[in-house]
């Protein structure tokens, strides 16, 4: 019996984080590949996981377990109303509204009720087999480490093997194979369970007496309730907060969710695997030195340390996963007996929606930071049982003073010394930081305290002087240290930049990527045929506008964006000029730019420039067969596309080189590696962009310049659609 118990939790387990990246990586495309998308589908499910143990908790509270058996036996049959599972794309949003109502509606329409079902599985297989005669009846928990694993193994499999092999469609055929073997193992437990006596037991009180590891315990009070619900909810916010931050610097695809995510559950699965004691204290010991050491690396950095992104991704990820296995190996401390298992499981899952929704929801409204994430941090700290040494007994009062004296004096350090590119500086900080770790409390208020003068620090050495925050990140509107640019930058990744003074010749020129000798400017200045008729652009991103710069009097430029704060900025007069002072006729259409460009007329723009970006690169929904084909259909006669595909992180030229082979274009890429010190001081930025064009006499003379190369597919790498995309094969990590 409990073998075939745990195998239906490992493999209800396994469906569940099989279809959350399946569904996130599904709806991305209606939402413009934004990152958000899947930190709105986590805290979905989070919900979705708290209705099914909640569902578990009343039906074992309220029916006698013989009729919870039939009840759930009923349920079972309900998921297949949906199945297989497909989005319903009427619920996209249309024209910049508010994408968060239609993602849940979608997400409801979708996945909902299947993912229901799933998640009330495990709560009630484990109270099912708690209510048997088995001779390990009493002590059910361990059957968590099986429901753990499988959700290890389904969420590793997911990158590493699904998305390579499978197409989405796949995916959702072969999920609903998956749920209707999950049916046949979760009735065969029922009638295991009918037969073994459940409900004929004597009373789950009296089993729990038997067991040596979970003795009789009086029903949980208040104050364990809160206890259990904080140290469920910190973790949730921190998975949320440390995804966001890997997604904005390099792309929201399923690789990037899925790391952190593991984490998370590997947490779980050491805490609630009966652990030593020791192995829990070690990471509570762990704990304080990543959080020291993720602001040291912070600060260093905005002084001029060099790091690669894997050093600080690493750095982030050790934090987050010290911080989870803190507080989750609590939670397995706190367990209650068997008899609140449901009731236990319940408050877990509100603790996650807590969390959840905090970072989705709440933390958009509240911040035009990410300020979540530090919080969520300061918060781990607090909960941590570890106290490495005592402070005098009666000096509470030192646990809420000594943080703010702390952050004043850190401030008075930080300032007086931040023209000096030196370390010792955040030493000292972390020295009066370090000094709190006697009191749980205090160090966490410190850690908070600090983090906020460190956040302070850099945007004074950043020269923010704007900044708003909505469903799709963080936009900034920074300075220089000679006053004399404006850049726009979505998290780390800049978007753009214009002189802050000058005559409207010198002001209105493009700068960073698309400067006049860049490659983009290269195809405008050229004498391209269709081009010299001032055929209507389309330009997919509009950033600052700064390609307005190239439209003539007389023609038409229409800026495809799905943020609308982006155009606010953008029409910013104080910040960026380029739409208002452009000689072309300059609209702006809200919304995804492939469900927008489908209402634009067939063969009407002689050149489309994509040039979005989520997170470091283009989304990937934009670089598909589906996609090309919308392009070409709007694409004029001897039209041009025109691709920006400069990143740190993922080399997409071979991307649309098969696409090019396979919509029989010619293809031709500049990389600009190097730029002249005169022009790098003017502005300019290095960028790497691909043309395309139905024939090679469309790009004119361009193709006889010695910086353009001929674009060859790479045959060993599948050819991206929108039922399958890979990073396999185009992902590196180089550079900071």
């Amino acid at each position: 019996m409990p073998l075939l118990f745990a195998v239906t939790l490992f493999s209800a387990a396994a469906l569940l984080f099989l279809v959350e990246p399946m569904i996130g990586k599904m709806l991305l495309p209606y939402f413009g590949g934004a990152g958000a998308v899947w930190n709105t589908c986590l805290a979905f499910f989070q919900a979705a996981l708290l209705a099914g143990y909640g569902y578990a908790h009343a039906l074992t509270r309220w029916r006698r377990p013989r009729a919870q058996l039939v009840v759930h036996l009923a349920l079972l049959a309900l998921p297949w109303l949906v199945l297989p599972l497909v989005v319903q794309a009427d619920w996209a949003p249309r024209g910049g509204t508010d994408p968060i109502l239609p993602l849940l509606g979608m997400l409801c329409a979708t996945v909902a009720l299947p993912f229901f079902v799933v998640a009330s599985t495990a709560p009630l297989l484990q109270q099912w087999f708690a209510a048997t005669r088995h001779r390990q009846a009493a002590d059910p928990y361990y059957l968590y480490a099986a429901s753990n694993a499988g959700s290890m193994l389904g969420l590793i499999a997911y990158p590493f093997f699904v998305e390579p092999r499978f197409t989405l469609g796949d995916q959702s055929r072969l999920w609903t194979v998956g749920y209707a073997v999950l049916s046949a193992l979760v009735v065969a437990c029922i009638v295991m369970a009918w037969r073994a006596g459940v409900g004929q037991a004597r009373k789950t009180e009296d089993n729990v007496s038997r067991a040596s590891a979970v003795p009789v315990a009086a029903p949980p009070t208040l104050v364990t309730r809160l206890h259990w619900i904080a140290l469920a909810a910190v973790p949730s916010s921190l998975l949320l907060g440390v995804t966001s931050h890997l997604s904005s610097d390099v792309s929201p695809v399923p690789l990037m969710w899925v790391v952190p995510l593991a984490l998370y559950l590997l947490s779980f699965m050491l805490a609630f695997a009966r652990l030593p004691t020791m192995v829990p204290r070690l990471f509570a010991v762990a704990l304080p030195i990543c959080v020291m050491g993720q602001i040291y690396q912070a600060f260093t950095w905005h002084a001029g340390a060099q790091y690669s992104m894997l050093a600080m991704a690493s750095v982030h990820l050790a934090t987050f996963f010290c911080a989870a296995m803190v507080c989750h190996a609590e939670l397995a401390r706190l367990r209650p007996a068997p008899v609140f298992l449901t009731e236990y499981y319940l408050w877990l899952s509100f603790g996650g929606v807590v969390g959840g929704l905090f970072n989705a929801l709440l933390a958009p409204l509240l911040f035009n930071s990410l300020a979540e994430y530090p919080l969520a941090i300061a918060a781990a700290c607090m909960l941590s049982p570890l106290v490495l040494w005592r402070w005098p007994t009666g000096r509470n009062w030192l646990d809420l003073a000594a943080a703010p004296l702390i952050g004043l004096i850190s401030a008075v350090i930080l300032f007086k010394t931040w023209k000096e590119e030196s370390a010792w500086p955040i030493v000292a900080c972390l020295a009066l930081c370090a000094s709190t770790l006697g009191r749980p409390l205090s160090f966490g208020l410190s850690v908070a305290a600090l983090s906020a003068v460190v956040g302070y620090y850099d945007d004074v050495v950043d020269r923010v002087e704007f900044r708003s925050r909505d469903f799709y990140g963080v936009l900034q509107v920074r300075g220089d240290t000679k006053n004399e640019f404006y850049y726009l930058h979505h998290g780390r990744i800049r978007h753009g930049q214009q002189r802050r003074e000058g005559d409207a010749a010198i002001r209105g020129l493009p700068l960073a990527y698309y400067y006049p000798t860049s490659p983009i400017g290269q195809v405008f200045a050229a004498p391209v045929s269709v081009l010299e008729s001032k055929p209507p652009v389309a330009v997919v991103g509009l950033g600052v506008g700064s390609l307005a710069y190239y439209g003539q009097g007389g023609q038409e430029f229409t800026f495809y964006e799905i943020d609308p704060a982006v155009e606010r900025l953008a029409r910013d007069d104080r910040y960026f000029t380029y739409l208002r002072d452009s000689q072309a006729d300059c609209r702006v259409v809200l919304g995804d730019a492939r469900l927008s460009l489908a209402d634009a007329p067939d063969r009407h723009y002689g050149l489309i420039v994509v040039d979005a970006f989520s997170g470091d690169a283009i989304p990937v929904h934009l670089l598909t067969v589906e996609a090309m084909q919308v392009y070409l259909q709007k694409l004029a006669p001897h039209g041009v596309l025109a691709f920006h595909i400069s990143n740190q992180f993922l080399e997409l030229g071979p991307v649309l080189a098969n696409l090019a082979a396979a919509s029989s274009l010619a293809g031709w890429e500049q990389l600009e590696n190097t730029v002249p010190a005169e022009e790098k001081a003017a502005g300019k930025a290095s960028s790497q962009w691909v043309i395309l064009a139905r024939d090679e006499d469309d790009f004119g003379p361009l193709i006889e310049d010695s910086r353009w190369q001929i674009l060859s597919p790479s045959p060993e790498l599948p050819l991206w659609t929108d039922h399958y995309t890979s990073l396999w094969g185009i992902a590196h990590w180089r550079g900071s």
